[in-house]
């Protein structure tokens, strides 16, 4: 109980130097490693925040969970009494890590590494990689979306007009992402598209 008091306290004191300072100056008072440069978009570094170190240049998108404990070794106990896991979670430099994502105790996440949005990250993941999944797969190299995504994506240089807004709407991307396979029976139970 007294944890969790302890928990919910840190939470909101996180909150409020994150309003006035800034979340990476909040975050390393509560004992995060934060590196230069780095954007954390998420307060939910379990109750043990001193047990996750973030690199360089990270970005960590709204709703990533760091998870430095296992909560299910509570239900072992034997004449030694309860046992607990805790595992230190790092984070190299140049990472991203995306909206929901989810790292779980004892990873390791290298350099140039991207994380896709809602993953759950229960193994280290060497430098050089994009992964994504329930659980995280390896899905290509960092490289290989580096080179594709140099050639593709607009740059600042594309960029034009006078605001945020002008600016983003300038470079805009109006293709639609592939329609998913759905197999040809599937299709023929669903019947024809309602206009």
């Amino acid at each position: 109980m007294f944890s969790s008091i302890r928990y919910s306290l840190s939470v909101t004191k996180l909150k409020f130097m994150a309003t006035i300072k800034g979340s990476s100056f909040a975050l390393r008072r509560l004992g995060v490693k934060v590196g230069e440069g780095s954007r954390i978009y998420t307060r939910s570094f379990s109750g043990e925040p001193w047990l996750v170190s973030i690199g360089d240049r990270v970005t960590v998108a709204p709703g990533v969970d760091f998870i430095t404990h296992d909560a299910s070794s509570w239900l072992l106990r034997d004449e030694k009494g309860r046992r607990y896991r805790y595992a230190r979670i790092t984070v190299g430099n140049d990472v991203f890590i995306g909206a929901n994502a989810m790292i779980l105790p004892g990873v390791r996440i290298g350099n140039r590494v991207i994380v896709a949005a809602g993953s759950v990250v229960n193994r280290s993941i060497p430098d050089n990689c994009v992964v994504g999944g329930v659980p995280a797969r390896f899905l290509r190299t960092f490289d290989e979306f580096e080179r594709r995504g140099l050639a593709t994506f607009r740059s600042e240089a594309d960029k034009r007009g006078k605001n945020f807004r002008e600016q983003v709407d300038s470079i805009v991307d109006e293709m639609m992402a592939p329609e998913i396979s759905v197999p040809a029976k599937a299709r023929a139970v669903n019947g024809p598209e309602v206009p």
